[in-house]
């Protein structure tokens, strides 16, 4: 049977999950009156807590006789290294983009990937049902985003329809009968090329990875010369030299949402391989008689690092069940191996152990994982990755889009100017302003949560890498100091409440905390030690006037990502399967006073 692989590619939000959805429904792979959930492919807890795609997913449809390998890939510019290695399985590419946003951030990113590889593009132009959908401006802005990049006579000859992926229907022209998505299949058949046969000994790459608790890893990726044959002796090439020799136990090929198994797989299709131990991404897989690599996945190397510590704080073991360092060690480890774009390191800290990636996101979606499986571990503030070109140090740069209402943008531009970046662009539309700015990625730690409050909640923005430039100097982190708890016990409401003027509390009463915990956010700049945990003191003295009644305020909930963005260089997050904690490098003041002093802590007064 023919077939054809498509790698389905987009900005956050633009619609790729929704699409797919219609795409299943139309193409028969669901029962008749089959109840079947919205954005199914977000099989991820996490996927569908957030509402975006952390993981790409391989599947296929069937269209006049022509099988379609179909992937999609996340959309948010922090998961950047799961686009980058599934592009090198595919021929060609859907590139998604918001009738009424146009082309974003993302957008121009992972089109220069697909453009880079030589794929074929076919562009959807979706949401056009939506008020103040713009679709002939938006494809204006494609074509000129193509030419910007590069852009082939072959790929600038691009097809493209317009679509509503919700409402599961696609014309090549806004004119025609809105029926279905059979002109968007009908593209993909005839202007996405099949993949070029090379006849030769076998070679693989590796490109994904899936497990089953039966048969262990299973190696998924595109057989990119020769044909792959179930039971076939194999060497496993590892980039670093070594060989190892393993056997295709099982073969199987994408259809629908699973896998079929056979006996072959012709050259160019993406099989998944059964029975190769010890394989990770970015391996080959070659015939035993002529053993040559291919070459290994480069992506973009990561722009922002964190450490993660072993937790040592009086709570610790509580609530997790893999609390040591060689247990966090291991499952950094293993996230490495199944994720690129991730770097995992050692320190000079037995207990510490710094973790590289591509955004507060992207490592903040590592910690929930973890934390759900049962680990507790502390993390530290995260810092930009920074080089040293020609003898100047260099910091990365992203460029930053914001979309706000009318009249709110000098304040965004405020807010931004404050963490040196620069304007680079304005738009007004009708009641929103849409502006670029280039931002340090330092720059960009904790500006999400500071815009959403200076704007009452309505800015949207996105942002992506974009080069590394010389250092531009200091930018302020946070105006006001932390409140810390000065003992451990349960929080009373009659201390809070005396408190509330001081700042916002991170805790309720009736909530027991430690010593050394962050409890709340100080007014002024420096940390404020408090005794949370102080009761009025009763008698049976009668009083002269009546008792004031106590009214606290709702404690400020921040989630992992807030906390990450929010903790000072002193400061760690604590994460425990139960809680996400704020609290101090130091618990006890003591030592904290020596260390501002720059004196060695007294013995005995450690972290603890």
């Amino acid at each position: 049977m023919p077939f054809r692989n498509v790698a389905i590619i987009a900005h956050v939000d633009h619609g790729k999950t929704t699409l797919v959805d219609q795409l299943l429904r139309q193409c028969r792979v669901f029962r008749e009156g089959q109840q079947v959930r919205e954005r199914y492919l977000d099989s991820g807890d996490l996927e569908r807590e957030r509402g975006i795609t952390i993981t790409a997913k391989n599947f296929a449809v069937h269209h006049r006789g022509v099988r379609i390998n179909l992937i999609d890939t996340p959309g948010h510019a922090d998961f950047g290294g799961e686009v980058e290695r599934v592009l090198k399985m595919a021929d060609g590419v859907l590139l998604l983009v918001d009738a009424c946003e146009g082309p974003m951030p993302q957008t121009r990113f992972v089109l220069r990937k697909a453009l880079e590889l030589d794929l074929r593009p076919v562009v959807v132009i979706n949401k056009v049902d939506r008020p103040g959908a713009r679709p002939h401006a938006v494809l204006d802005a494609v074509f000129e985003l193509f030419c910007e990049l590069g852009a082939s006579d072959a790929q600038l000859d691009f097809r493209g329809v317009y679509a509503s992926g919700r409402e599961g229907w696609a014309v090549a022209e806004l004119e025609d009968a809105r029926r279905d998505l059979t002109p968007l299949l009908d593209m993909i058949v005839e202007h996405v090329p099949p993949p070029v046969t090379r006849e030769g000994p076998l070679q693989m790459l590796v490109a994904a990875m899936d497990h089953s608790d039966y048969v262990g890893r299973i190696a998924v990726g595109r057989v990119v010369r020769g044909t792959l044959r179930a039971r076939q002796r194999l060497l496993l090439l590892k980039p670093d030299g070594r060989r190892l020799p393993v056997e295709a136990k099982q073969v199987f090929v994408f259809d629908n949402l699973g896998r079929r198994e056979t006996d072959t797989v012709a050259c160019g299709d993406i099989a998944a391989v059964v029975g190769a131990e010890g394989v990770d991404i970015g391996d080959t897989l070659a015939a035993a008689d002529c053993p040559e690599p291919l070459p290994s996945l480069a992506v973009d190397e990561p722009t922002l690092s964190l450490d993660f510590v072993v937790n040592d704080g009086p709570f610790a073991g509580r609530e997790g069940r893999f609390v040591t360092s060689r247990q966090l060690r291991a499952r950094l480890r293993r996230a490495a191996e199944q994720d690129v774009s991730l770097r995992v390191a050692d320190t000079g800290a037995s207990d510490t152990f710094r973790v590289s990636g591509r955004g507060v996101l992207h490592l903040s979606i590592l910690m929930e994982s973890m934390r759900r499986e049962g680990y507790e571990f502390l993390a530290g503030r995260p810092r930009v990755i920074d080089r040293t070109v020609d003898g100047v140090r260099h910091e990365p740069v992203e460029l930053l889009v914001v979309d706000v209402p009318a009249g709110r943008e000098g304040t965004v531009i405020e807010e931004t100017a404050r963490r040196r970046g620069d304007l680079r662009d304005m738009q007004h539309t009708e009641n929103r302003v849409r502006m670029e700015f280039h931002v340090p990625s330092r720059g960009l730690i904790g500006l999400r949560s500071r815009l959403l409050r200076v704007t009452g909640g309505e800015v949207v923005l996105h942002h992506r890498f974009l080069r590394y430039e010389p250092h531009r100097g200091e930018i302020p982190h946070r105006q006001t100091g932390s409140i810390v708890s000065r003992g451990t016990g349960t929080v009373n409401a009659y201390a809070l409440d005396a408190l509330q003027d001081r700042g916002r509390f991170f805790v309720a009463p009736g909530e027991v905390v430690y010593a050394g915990q962050v409890i709340g956010e100080h007014n002024r700049e420096e940390d404020l030690l408090v005794n949370a945990q102080k009761a009025k003191q009763l008698s049976n003295m009668r009083a002269a006037g009546a008792d004031r009644k106590l009214q606290v305020a709702p404690p400020v909930r921040m989630g992992l990502e807030e906390c990450l963005e929010h903790i000072n260089p002193d400061e760690y997050v604590e994460v425990t399967p139960g809680h996400v904690r704020m609290r101090k490098v130091l618990l006890q003041e003591q030592a904290r006073r020596r260390a501002r002093q720059g004196k060695e802590p007294a013995p005995g007064e450690g972290k603890r």
